[in-house]
């Protein structure tokens, strides 16, 4: 049984619920500007490297 939920899982629900890129990234800019300390937590616990955790979080 799997633990943790991955990024590759995350973004195979959001595409099968009808998020494409432009959404996805949407979805990041409002957590990020809602709760940057969560979003930051939850890419932490998606398991991304802190590099790519700051890529997003600048980015989005």
């Amino acid at each position: 049984m799997q633990k943790n939920v991955g990024k590759e899982d995350w973004v195979a629900m959001f595409k099968e619920v009808g998020l494409d890129d432009d959404a996805m990234k949407q979805w990041h800019q409002i957590f990020e500007k809602r709760h940057p300390e969560a979003h930051a937590e939850f890419l932490k616990w998606l398991g991304l490297s802190p590099d790519k955790i700051a890529n997003i979080r600048t980015c989005c």
